[in-house]
């Protein structure tokens, strides 16, 4: 049986594409929402049980993963992946009231959404300073409380809105096809098999030898194990040293995939399980 969601923390502040993402989940959005101003410490929040869940960003489909979400996970909390949502990411630019584009000499925003509207200020507004924000609705606040003639942010519609803004440009993503997937943590697995599942582990090598990844890809090649994301990230412990953060189709208590866990574990220093989940989309 699932349980209650009664608090949950999440990347802010208020206006951020996490949480409109987060607003599309309604036993989430019924809950006490808590803006928390870094990724790290939404988890931490999880971790100490301050909340019963936090939801954070994890992967966008232009810039790639989120490194301090897929970072934090495997090496700093004990958390699993109750949930993935994804959401179509629409960029707005937006200013105080009676600004035009021609004005528009700064822009603020997160690092993300500055590269993934490159072409639309290039081509439109120039020679612009670009300066780096926490996040798209951080941007926004600041330019609703201290904006000074001709800066704007990019940032969410949600944003513009709660912190008084004029949208003076709307969708400027340079991708239509852009989305950005989101992973709600608990402190405890919790999700039940649906028949629509993902599960995400970490394998830790015991030692860099020829081939080690080519073996662990081959147990899920021997059981017909769907793989959805492979990728690898430094274990902090030297060059040249990795862990293989791996997603793929099924639950942990499928037996083919309690199978290969098992076979794996016979052969790698540890793994860590991040979750088994339903997929983005499954009720």
């Amino acid at each position: 049986m699932d349980l209650v969601i009664s608090r949950v923390a999440f990347f802010g502040p208020t206006g951020t594409f996490t949480e409109e993402a987060l607003l599309t989940q309604p036993d989430l959005a019924a809950a006490t929402l808590i803006a928390y101003p870094t990724i790290t410490e939404v988890l931490d929040a999880v971790a100490r049980r301050d909340v019963d869940a936090g939801f954070v960003p994890i992967e966008n489909g232009i810039e790639g993963t989120v490194n301090e979400t897929i970072d934090r996970l495997i090496f700093n909390f004990d958390l699993v992946i109750e949930r993935q949502v994804v959401l179509d990411v629409h960029l707005q630019l937006a200013a105080r009231p009676g600004t035009s584009l021609g004005d528009i000499t700064k822009i603020y925003s997160h690092p993300h959404a500055l590269a993934q509207c490159r072409a639309f200020y290039e081509l439109s507004l120039g020679d612009v300073a670009l300066v780096t924000s926490p996040s798209t609705a951080d941007a926004a606040r600041y330019i609703g409380e201290s904006g000074q003639a001709g800066e704007a942010a990019i940032s969410t519609a949600l944003a513009a809105n709660i912190y008084g803004l004029d949208v003076i440009a709307r969708d400027i993503e340079d991708h239509d096809q852009n989305q950005t997937r989101f992973l709600c943590v608990r402190s405890e697995q919790v999700a039940v098999p649906t028949g629509h599942d993902h599960t995400s582990i970490v394998c830790f090598q015991d030692a860099d030898r020829p081939g080690s990844l080519y073996a662990i890809l081959g147990q899920f090649a021997e059981r017909g194990i769907n793989l959805t994301n492979v990728q690898s990230r430094p274990t902090k412990q030297g060059l040249g040293s990795y862990c293989f953060i791996i997603d793929f189709e099924g639950h942990r208590s499928d037996p083919v995939v309690a199978d290969c866990l098992a076979a794996l574990g016979e052969h790698l220093a540890s793994i860590k399980f991040l979750g088994s989940y339903r997929v983005a989309g499954i009720a």
